[in-house]
């Protein structure tokens, strides 16, 4: 029978994968996954080792039933259209992608392919970007309407996905690739498996009590594998209890993954562009002090130990509490008056879990010219987060030894003061406001 190609991207796994069920209900399957350079040049070493540590654990589960994994690198565009010339499959099944890349590299296959159709089924989401609108028929801008129509509108049960039962093939593969190596960063085990085991792990903890506290770490860390598809949201949202206050707190969280991508797919260029246009004028330092700034909070070397420790975790493992996220970003961006862009880049090259949707809303949020209705005033204390949510110093203490011990290092003195640079910050403000 003519097979069919899987193109596997945000989506690596086999199980509640319903792309893979279109596939499989069309014949033989041959699973594909396409190292594309936009894609990989941008990433830093941390990111371009999970990907290719998620893609060797999910052509492990793909030898378990068949040939394995198909990698071919190049343009996707120009990869496939060559790929079913040389297998005469009939088609190629994806989830659909809604970012701004990824939505014009499938129409740039689509076209490639001709007459093989490119076949959309299920996506990174519970509910699909651009599913949901307000009464007048537009995009959500605001996230509590959102959330409302977002659970009134309830989302498909898990896709019941049997790679057992599947006619896997195979075709002449580039090899998986090699994953750079790290040192002493420290990743988590990456693959379906792990995500499941991570998800039951998780389940029960006293979300809303721990969420907030870096010291405890004891997030659920599913970010990552929800950024590669190692578990869907619709899996998670399957076992999660609404009349349970901590369930329905982090199901809430799931929500805003979710807000973010509608938004980004209402917006694209929110992407790379101020989402509140009129604060664009905002002052930010450019040059020489623009560099020492950045290198310093992004070494981890700032004065302030709660943003030094977020940076370093950061760079250590490839990932930051989330608490901690909002502290740093809120300190590059009012404090050390480095416009958002720059951290947000950062940000995308050294996660492990950045999501390019999530990632620049949440910065734009920080920045105040993101979705929420009047965030500018939202300037965080260092001092006084690290008091709340670090009580005992235990999460700074792992991240900046040398402050019990001095032989480790010398600890630098603050790089600004923070109650100068807040007053500056909110003048610059008040005079964008009144003079436009």
């Amino acid at each position: 029978m003519t097979p069919s190609i899987l193109w596997f991207r945000r989506d690596l796994r086999l199980g509640d994968h319903p792309a893979l069920l279109a596939a499989a209900a069309d014949g033989p399957v041959l699973p594909v996954f396409v190292l594309d350079d936009a894609l990989l040049a941008p990433s830093g070493p941390a990111r371009r080792a999970f990907l290719a540590r998620s893609l060797e654990a999910l052509d492990r589960d793909l030898r378990a039933h068949g040939p394995g994994l198909v990698v071919r690198s190049g343009r996707p565009e120009e990869v496939l259209p060559a790929l079913v010339a040389e297998t005469g499959a009939a088609a190629v099944h994806v989830s659909a992608d809604f970012g701004p890349y990824g939505a014009a590299r499938d129409a740039r296959v689509e076209d490639a392919l001709g007459d093989v159709p490119l076949v959309r089924t299920g996506s990174p989401y519970a509910v699909a970007p651009g599913r949901l609108s307000t009464g007048a028929g537009q995009p959500y801008k605001v996230f509590t309407p959102f959330h409302k129509a977002w659970v009134d509108h309830r989302w498909r049960a898990p896709a019941e996905s049997d790679p057992a039962a599947v006619d896997w093939v195979g075709a002449p593969s580039d090899g998986l690739p090699e994953a750079p190596d790290l040192g002493d960063v420290q990743l988590p085990e990456a693959g379906e498996a792990a995500a499941l085991a991570r998800w039951e792990e998780f389940r029960g903890t006293p979300y809303d009590d721990v969420r907030d506290r870096p010291d405890l770490d004891e997030t659920s860390r599913l970010s990552t594998y929800l950024r590669w598809g190692a578990i869907h949201p619709r899996t998670l949202l399957a076992d999660l209890d609404a009349r349970n206050h901590h369930e329905a707190v982090f199901r809430k969280e799931l929500a805003w993954r979710e807000f973010h991508a509608h938004v980004l797919h209402a917006w694209p260029d929110s992407a790379r562009e101020y989402f509140k246009p009129e604060l664009k004028g905002l002052p930010y330092v450019t040059g020489r002090a623009l560099r020492e700034r950045l290198a310093a909070w992004s070494e981890g070397r700032t004065g302030y130990p709660i943003v030094d420790a977020g940076m370093r975790q950061l760079l250590a493992e490839g990932w930051m509490h989330n608490r901690v996220r909002m502290v740093v970003a809120s300190f590059l961006v009012k404090d050390l008056h480095v416009e958002w862009t720059h951290g947000a880049r950062h940000f995308m090259r050294h996660l492990v879990d950045g999501d390019l949707a999530s990632n620049q809303h949440n910065w734009q949020w920080v920045a105040g010219c993101g979705t929420d209705a009047a965030p500018y005033f939202r300037i965080f204390n260092p001092t006084s987060q690290a008091k709340k949510f670090d009580p005992d110093g235990a999460y700074v203490r792992r991240w900046v030894p040398e402050l019990e011990d001095p032989t480790r290092g010398d600890y630098p003195e603050p790089i600004v003061d923070h109650a100068e640079q807040r007053a500056e910050t909110l003048e610059a403000y008040h005079l964008l406001r009144q003079h436009g």
